[in-house]
Order: structure tokens, then C-alpha cells, then sequence
């Protein structure tokens, strides 16, 4: 082969290379990543949405399009993926959809912080205001609300119950301060994009909600699109801020790659669902329990350390009321307690009724989705009432039961001797012949009694007549 010809194959690779190069640079800048939510938003969704949203960024995708389906989720996982689109260097657009969806509390949040905020038909977003804390009822829970006032713009402003100026013991203080920290961080996340903030206050303070045309008239949303390459259509010339830059959508034949959670995404979705997050606690301790009782077992307390350390990781994600774990911790202590020492049932039905109220209480929030099933605690609450007062208290009596085999049970048994001896000879015990030991003379067919074990060889002495008839008295 000539030297031209090899610089010519050479240059063909090169060429090639570059071309490829190219179009894989092309194909990388010209797609939406698709990105889903259809549950409740927590730290696992936080964790989703953060990793996304960088990936996007690596890859040079030219939109991200959050489709959700909520009915919102903890503060501050919605803070989370806030924080994540108002610093997204890739325009992000939040879509309400299919037909039938909601972006309710937390989902509100998302919309208004979006570059873009669009709706299907058939959707409603709103109810935003701040679930109470810790399942406390508020003062004024249950009573009807009452009738909004003016404020001095003429416009509708929180309710006559919001007003700084009632006394605090007409208002649940931590409420309210919740609700005005709300309403002014909606506000401000309008204000950044240019919708409707009079409508975002009243969503947090009166929970208000509004379909999705209504959004559109009212400025709360940008669009309203059915399906996706609708929704490309007319995001198409549209400009948006990014990070303080102007940008001009260009969505025309874009291609569309979903990403859905990976594995660690959605191992943190099942761990820090809080009733598995509940169950893996308490099979952590009775794992922990069963090693420290049964030392040498392995197998308790490996599954039970995995289970705990899990737990306790999301645990930490999760709003959860310290309160609530102390009383779960006492009511298992008493439960061990009525099992030790019996106290016909006053540590027991304590230890069941401190379990059952530290699990009700356990979690810190109301937000839906985020609360313990009360069928898992009530199981848990008789399960653990059983296994600590009925097996743990048939092992401890077991214990105590007096050994019938093995070296030990030879100590202080009778028995008599197969001959005359002064010091050492054969003893008759447990239906087998033994050396012995004596420190007295014993006769042929007398009685003797085990007083110790050295090795192969008993140490006895004689029973005296008077001995043996205060035993047959008392058998008798």
C-alpha cells in the first residue's frame, strides 16, 4: 500500500470522526427530557428532579418538561426541586397532565417557579395552604371559614381570620406564621415569572383552586396543551428568563427522551415511604432485641442492623416527631417489662398504649402521602404485645426451669455406692456406674449424694438415715 493511499484512509477517518461527532453533538442538543411525577413529592422526588435536571444540563438538552400528576408533598422536598429549577441552566417547563391530573399544595409551588407553567384540559391545581404540623388541630379547625375582606387596594385578600391583629389565643400562632411564610414565598416565585400573585396568596391562605381555563384567563398559567407535541407547538418562539438571560424556545422537531427514576431513585422512594420506614424501625430493634438475648444467633441481628440503619437514613429524611419515638421506645421497654416481671397486664397494656400513640405521632406532618397507615400500627401494636408478653415470658420461665441434662443436672442427685470404699471407689447415678470420690467411708448399697464433678469422676458423701427420712417426709 502506497503512502497516498494511507493518507487518504487516514484523512476518510478523520472526516468521519468529525461528521459523527457532529451529529452526536446535534442528537445531544436536540431533545426534551421528559421528566414525571405522579405521587407524592418527597425527598426521594427531591432527589429525582436534582439528578435530572444536572443530567439534562451534562447533555445538553434543549427543554425539560416535568409532567405532573400530585397531590403535593413535604415543604421541604418542594423547596428542594425549587431550588433546582430557579437554578436549572436548561429552561424548565411544568405540564399538568393527562386530562383528569392535579397539582394540588406542594404541585402549586412547582407550577409557579417553572419557566414555563402549562395545563392539560380536564386539570386543577391550588389548595396550597400549609398542612398543620405534627397532626395538632388548629383552635379554629372545624368551624366555617370566615368571609374574606378587602384590603385597602380593593383587591381580595387573606381571610378576616388571617388579620395580625386578633390576640394570639384567637389563633394558632405556629399556623399562622406558617401560612404568612407560605403566602410570601408563592409571591415572590410569581413575581420572578410574571403571573398572577393577588390569586397565588389566596391558593395558600384559602386554599383556592382553579381549573386549568380559568388558570389560563387568569394569568396563573402560560398554556394549555392535551398532549405533548401540542405542547411543543406552542412552546415554540416562546421567551424565558434563564438565570437572568433571555431565551427563546426553539422546540420544532425535537425529539422527546423520558427519563424515569433509576434504582436509587426508587429504593429511596420505598424506604422513605413512612410505613415502610415504620416497619423497618421496629424490625431493626426486634432483630437488635433477639441478638442481644440469644447472643451467637447472626441472623437476627444482621437483618436487624440492616433494617435500622436504613430506617434511621430515612428517617432523617423524613419530618418526624422525636416525641413520637421515645413513646414507641418506652412502649416496647414496658412491653419487655410485663415479660420479666409480671404485673398482671398494668406494663403490658401501658407499653401497647405508649407504642400505639409514639406511632400515631411519629410523623411530623399532615401532608398527604406522608402519614402512618393505621392498620400497619394497630399489627405491630398486637404483634409486639404478643411476641414480648407470651414468648419472650415463656423463654425467661424456661430459664428457670431446672436443668434434666448435660454435667449440671449431676450436681445434688442420689444415688448409692456399688461397694465399700474409704476414698475412691464405684457409685451407682443416673442408671451408670461412676468413679467417686469420698471423703467419709462409704458402704456397700448406702446412699450417697453428688457434692461435685471433677472430670469423669464424682465427688459424693454419704446420706445419713436422718436426711433421707426428712426427704420422705416431705415427698410424702
Amino acid at each position: 500500500m502506497t503512502r497516498a493511499k494511507i493518507s487518504v484512509m487516514f484523512l476518510l477517518l478523520v472526516v468521519m470522526g468529525i461528521l459523527l461527532n457532529t451529529v452526536s453533538a446535534k442528537d445531544a442538543g436536540g431533545h426534551v427530557l421528559l421528566l414525571t411525577i405522579e405521587e407524592a413529592i418527597g425527598p426521594a422526588t427531591d432527589d429525582y428532579i436534582e439528578r435530572a435536571l444536572q443530567s439534562a444540563a451534562e447533555d445538553g438538552a434543549t427543554l425539560v418538561v416535568i409532567r405532573m400528576d400530585t397531590p403535593g408533598g413535604l415543604d421541604t422536598a418542594m423547596r428542594g426541586i425549587i431550588k433546582s429549577i430557579t437554578s436549572s441552566p436548561i429552561p424548565v417547563a411544568s405540564w399538568v397532565a393527562p386530562a383528569g391530573s392535579r397539582a394540588a399544595s406542594a404541585g402549586t409551588y412547582i407550577l409557579y417557579a417553572s419557566h414555563v407553567s402549562a395545563m392539560a384540559p380536564g386539570t386543577n391545581l391550588g389548595a396550597a395552604t400549609p398542612v398543620a404540623i405534627g397532626g395538632m388541630p388548629s383552635p379554629d379547625k372545624g368551624k366555617p371559614p370566615r368571609p374574606a375582606s378587602k384590603d385597602k387596594a380593593g383587591e381580595q385578600g387573606a381571610p378576616e381570620e388571617q388579620d395580625e391583629t386578633k390576640p394570639a389565643a384567637e389563633m394558632d400562632t405556629s399556623k399562622r406564621k406558617s401560612v404568612n411564610d407560605a403566602a410570601a414565598y408563592i409571591r415572590s416565585l410569581a413575581e420572578m415569572r410574571g403571573r398572577n400573585q393577588d390569586w397565588a396568596e389566596k391558593a395558600v391562605r384559602e386554599a383556592a383552586s382553579l381549573q386549568a381555563s380559568e388558570a389560563l384567563k387568569m394569568n396563573v398559567i402560560d398554556l394549555i396543551a392535551a398532549d405533548m407535541p401540542e405542547l411543543l407547538q406552542k412552546l415554540h418562539g416562546r421567551e424565558v428568563s434563564v438565570q437572568g438571560k433571555k431565551v427563546t424556545l426553539e422546540t420544532t422537531g425535537l425529539v422527546v427522551r423520558e427519563l424515569k427514576p433509576d434504582w436509587r431513585s426508587s429504593l429511596l422512594s420505598v424506604i422513605t415511604n413512612p410505613n415502610i420506614a415504620y416497619i423497618l424501625m421496629l424490625v431493626g430493634i426486634y432483630g437488635l432485641i433477639l441478638e442481644f438475648s440469644n447472643p451467637g444467633s447472626i441472623v437476627p441481628g444482621t437483618i436487624g442492623a440492616i433494617s435500622l440503619l436504613l430506617a434511621l437514613y430515612a428517617l432523617q429524611l423524613l419530618p418526624i416527631n422525636y416525641a413520637g419515638v421515645a413513646l414507641i421506645l418506652l412502649g416496647i421497654a414496658l412491653m419487655i417489662g410485663e415479660a420479666y416481671q409480671p404485673s398482671f397486664g398494668i406494663l403490658g397494656i401501658g407499653g401497647v398504649v405508649a407504642f400505639v400513640i409514639g406511632s400515631v405521632i411519629l410523623m411530623d406532618t399532615e401532608a398527604p402521602g406522608f402519614g402512618i397507615d393505621l392498620s400497619v400500627i394497630l399489627t405491630f401494636a398486637i404483634s409486639s404485645a404478643l411476641i414480648f408478653i407470651l414468648l419472650v415470658g415463656m423463654a425467661i420461665k424456661s430459664r428457670r426451669r431446672p436443668v434434666v441434662s448435660g454435667s449440671e443436672q449431676l450436681l445434688g442427685a442420689n444415688g448409692y455406692a456399688v461397694d465399700d470404699f474409704d476414698s475412691t471407689g464405684m457409685v451407682f447415678v443416673h442408671s451408670e456406674n461412676w468413679h467417686a470420690k469420698t471423703s467419709k467411708p462409704v458402704h456397700r448399697d448406702q446412699p450417697v449424694r453428688v457434692t461435685g464433678l471433677d472430670g469423669l469422676t464424682l465427688n459424693v458423701e454419704p446420706v445419713t438415715d436422718n436426711e433421707e427420712s426428712g426427704k420422705t417426709g416431705e415427698q410424702s
